[in-house]
């Protein structure tokens, strides 16, 4: 694995080792004061710390400098840990890494050396239609009908599943392509074996859909991009953009009784596009958030693309490592890990 070697450190949960990319080690040698950082902006800095040679010093000055006002010059490559996948855009670009195996077989060379480089999820929901309702196996006649209607592609999606590494397909019927991402996909915290040796770091996603910001309402970083892009990532090229700007939000109390979750996005819907929002990272703190459920802060996130942001990331503190139990996922390694490498929101330090 390539990255800053001096700042790699273990951690040890139950019977297992795992290396991890130090962002507190990285603070103390720069002097950037990390806990003024917003989450999100952290997140990157692990990503760069793990994946680069080195931090360029303009970016290491102005995280110095913090104070939340700060506009960034500089274009950084970020390497997302997995692509999401919609049928509308998914299915072409799988159909682009059979066109690569056939070019390969041409060139006398080994067409299976053509995989996905992450990990990637194919959710089939956009293109399926709804032929009948209002009765008890209106499901099972729906499937019947989208395998008959379009049994080509599920033929070569068949075959795709069967040949890639690092594709696994949701068929039609699995649910919608964000539910199933915050539901089944997310571990929030990545474990992955690379060159025999187990890393832990932050799961970050992009999607070829423009809501994969949902996802971050359970601490994920994610948002979405065009399939050009999604194809560059899942062949091990990282997604370049300017270090962005980040638009905190101070969430407060408790909604009253009789309003809705979709009535405070619409409101800071209406409060980001007076800020201007448009590029930016936004960023949600403070106690209101204990008052918000995962589902309610999905809400809120999920509606990134209508105020104008590129994402709008909640924390990770003790809500989502909740939820990870309720889903039986390893929730305490979660909790270790975001607590030893200062991705945990404990409502003490708010950042700037």
């Amino acid at each position: 694995m390539k990255g800053l070697a001096e700042f790699k450190k273990t951690i040890r949960f139950k019977r297992n080792k795992y290396s991890y990319f130090s962002i507190s080690e990285f603070s103390k040698k720069t002097g950037i004061q990390i806990k003024k950082i917003p989450f999100s902006i952290r997140i990157l800095l692990e990503n760069l710390i793990r994946n680069s040679q080195g931090i360029p010093e303009e970016i290491i000055d102005s995280l110095k400098k913090w104070d939340g006002k700060i506009k960034f010059q500089k274009e950084i490559p970020f390497y997302p840990s997995r692509v999401l996948l919609q049928d509308f855009t998914g299915v072409p670009l799988i159909l682009d890494l059979a066109a690569m195996r056939n070019k390969m077989k041409e060139m006398g060379k080994d067409p299976k050396k053509i995989n996905p480089f992450i990990p990637c999820h194919l959710i089939i929901d956009h293109s399926v239609q709804v032929d009948y309702f209002g009765t008890e196996d209106s499901l099972r006649k729906n499937m019947e009908k989208e395998y008959e209607r379009n049994k080509e592609r599920y033929v070569f999606l068949k075959w795709a599943q069967n040949s890639f590494k690092n594709l696994k397909i949701f068929p039609p019927g699995s649910g919608i392509i964000h539910q199933v991402n915050l539901e089944y996909i997310s571990d929030v915290i990545t474990q992955r074996e690379i060159d025999g040796e187990n890393f832990l770091f932050p799961d970050t996603v992009i999607g070829t859909d423009s809501h994969t910001t949902m996802i971050n309402g359970i601490g994920v970083l994610g948002w979405g991009v065009g399939g050009i892009e999604a194809e560059a990532a899942l062949l091990g090229e990282p997604v370049y953009f300017l270090f962005p700007e980040v638009v905190g939000v101070k969430l407060k109390n408790e909604l009253k009784e009789g309003i809705t979750p979709t009535d405070l996005v619409l409101y800071v819907t209406q409060k980001l596009r007076e800020k201007k929002a448009v590029g930016k990272f936004v960023e949600y703190f403070g106690d209101g958030l204990k008052n918000l459920s995962v589902f309610d802060r999905a809400t809120v996130a999920n509606m990134a693309p209508e105020y104008g942001s590129t994402c709008g990331l909640f924390p990770i503190d003790e809500k989502v490592i909740k939820y990870l139990e309720w889903r039986g996922k390893d929730a305490k390694l979660v909790e270790k890990y975001s607590k030893e490498n200062l991705l945990y929101y404990d409502y003490i330090e708010e950042p700037v």
